[in-house]
């Protein structure tokens, strides 16, 4: 199945540059723009300075501020879909993401199709 979104942009919220470059490399044939924030407090000033996102994909453990607090915080503002991306399944953690306000989950290694399948949902 072929996925493909032009004129959509996508927040990664990823402070590791390996995972970043790997969904770069993963969405780079669907059309849509990407923006990257290396922690939560970075994504939250990216939406604070109105840019336009329809998507954030957000690592769960981030320096100065983790994913569930940011999630918590797009929420109080912003109707954007948040997927949690996470290496760390651990009991508990995707209950606190859906709690924390993120629409889906996905447990790193990330399965490719799962993920473009993901994002085609909320898209």
């Amino acid at each position: 199945m072929t996925f493909t979104w032009p004129g959509k942009v996508i927040l990664i919220a990823e402070d590791e540059d390996v995972n970043f470059k790997f969904l770069e490399k993963v969405l780079e044939d669907t059309n849509v723009s990407i923006i990257r924030a290396k922690n939560g407090r970075e994504a939250l000033e990216i939406l604070d300075n109105k840019t336009h996102v329809d998507l954030v994909l957000m690592d769960i453990r981030m320096p100065e501020m983790d994913g569930y607090d940011t999630t918590i915080e797009i929420k109080k503002k912003y109707k954007i879909p948040v997927v949690a991306q996470t290496a760390y399944n651990i009991d508990g953690g995707k209950e606190k993401g859906y709690e924390s306000g993120c629409d889906d989950y996905i447990v790193k290694p990330i399965n490719i199709s799962k993920l473009l399948v993901i994002i085609d949902k909320y898209i």
